[in-house]
């Protein structure tokens, strides 16, 4: 039985429209009491119906139902915002329909719960990587910079965009959530709830654009505090919310039932656990740091996008120490003087890097000279370029272990990759 049948049989006057202009048109000639409403409709779809019945002064008192298959979370909120005072999901049985239109003629505020049930999140079995029991361990989730990419050329590296973990003991630090943090939050969501700590350097795309796929962000008994740099534009909640906007993505922060914190970094330093947090500023377009992690007496700086020596294409062995052009750089060199372990980028070849001044980025020859200047144990180099191939990557990296030769630089270096894991 049709529903204009079935809601005939029990005694409704109805008259139908062929598409979404009809409707519009019919509305305004007759001024129905009840409008039921699809929302996959030829000519105008039922959101354009609804905003102009919303915008119309003399249709305010029309009750209207959607009734549609398209019934997920963000078409009922979406409905209701616009003034719809049921949502009825397609197929529906006879007796709802007729429940529902004679609700709607006695009121026009028929309230509908548009709440996520805990039971519809679930996560899956994942096994984490053992990890050392004594030391502070460092695990790369995603290494990738600009857009993560897959295929044959990148198996060695892994395609994720940027994220770091730092245990120790039993504190958990993300830094960055990229790509990679999806399977950061699997590997967390597996060792049950917890406080996390989520450290941004900045909110590029490519740094935030996993956090929807965090899976401890939708387990209650999570805590979760965001820490970004101030920007001037949006605060870091809004910008977490906005990538979630429902013209995005199908389900809203308020879905997520972790309790989420979101605060803007200040100065001085924050001490969680026994890791001591500090940050720099670094060299790249809108608000960005750097991180120093400190446990003990280990230090590892965390550095994914920063163009040290901005527009510098000449030969690193030609810096001195208190070369003027090293002026502007002074404090991040200070602050990055005693790491024990760099994560720094070298996203581009000292050739690509010609065309790619002021693009945040810094080239080979450049990060060498940082890692010649301040001398650290370790350089683990992330942010790949999604252009370069494992078989580019692999020949960047002869080529970074030869230029740091020719400085005299006794740093080892290594190349970052997915599910990489360190020790401080």
């Amino acid at each position: 039985m049709t529903m204009a049948a079935a809601l005939r049989q029990a005694g409704f006057e109805v008259n139908r429209a062929a598409d979404g202009e009809q409707c519009l048109a019919m509305a305004r000639e007759r001024r129905p009491d009840v409008l039921v409403l699809d929302l996959m409709m030829p000519k105008l779809d039922g959101f354009q119906v609804l905003e102009q019945l919303q915008g119309d002064p003399q249709m305010a008192e029309i009750s209207v139902i959607v009734c549609s298959a398209k019934d997920y979370k963000t078409e009922i909120e979406q409905a209701g915002e616009l003034g719809a005072v049921d949502f009825l999901a397609k197929p529906v049985s006879r007796q709802k329909l007729v429940d529902a239109v004679a609700a709607a003629l006695g009121t026009a505020e028929v309230a509908r719960d548009a709440g996520v049930d805990s039971d519809m999140v679930q996560v899956a079995e994942y096994n984490p990587q053992i990890r050392s029991a004594t030391a502070t361990t460092i695990r790369l989730w995603g290494t990738r910079g600009s857009i993560p990419v897959s295929g044959p050329d990148y198996v060695r590296h892994g395609g994720n965009t940027t994220c770091m973990e730092v245990v120790s003991g039993d504190t958990h630090i993300l830094f960055d959530a990229g790509s990679g943090i999806r399977d950061a939050g699997r590997a967390l969501a597996a060792a049950g709830p917890r406080p996390v700590h989520l450290f941004i350097t900045h909110t590029h795309w490519d740094h935030i654009q996993g956090f929807p796929f965090f899976s401890p962000a939708y387990i209650p008994g999570y805590e979760i505090d965001i820490h970004a740099p101030h920007n001037v534009d949006k605060d870091v909640e809004s910008i977490f919310g906005g990538q979630l906007d429902r013209a995005y993505f199908p389900v809203q922060m308020e879905d997520m039932q972790a309790q989420l914190r979101f605060a803007d970094l200040v100065e001085g330093s924050l001490q969680i656990g026994d890791v001591t947090i500090t940050w720099a500023h670094a060299v790249h377009p809108g608000a960005a740091v750097g991180y120093k992690i400190q446990v003990g007496d280990r230090r590892l700086a965390f550095f994914p996008d920063n163009e040290f020596l901005k527009g510098y294409l000449g030969d690193p062995a030609d810096l001195a120490p208190n070369d003027e052009r090293l002026a502007v750089h002074r404090e991040q060199l200070a602050f990055l003087a005693d790491v024990d372990v760099l994560i720094h980028e070298a996203q581009y070849t000292n050739p690509e890097y010609g065309s790619k001044v002021g693009w945040g980025h810094s080239s080979v020859g450049n990060a060498c000279a940082l890692v010649g200047l301040i001398q650290p144990e370790h350089w683990i180099v992330p942010h790949h370029d999604p252009d370069h191939t494992d078989d580019d990557l692999q020949h960047k990296l002869s080529l970074t272990r030869q230029i740091l030769r020719d400085l005299g630089s006794s740093a080892q270096v290594s190349h970052g990759h997915d599910g990489m894991i360190e020790y401080l």
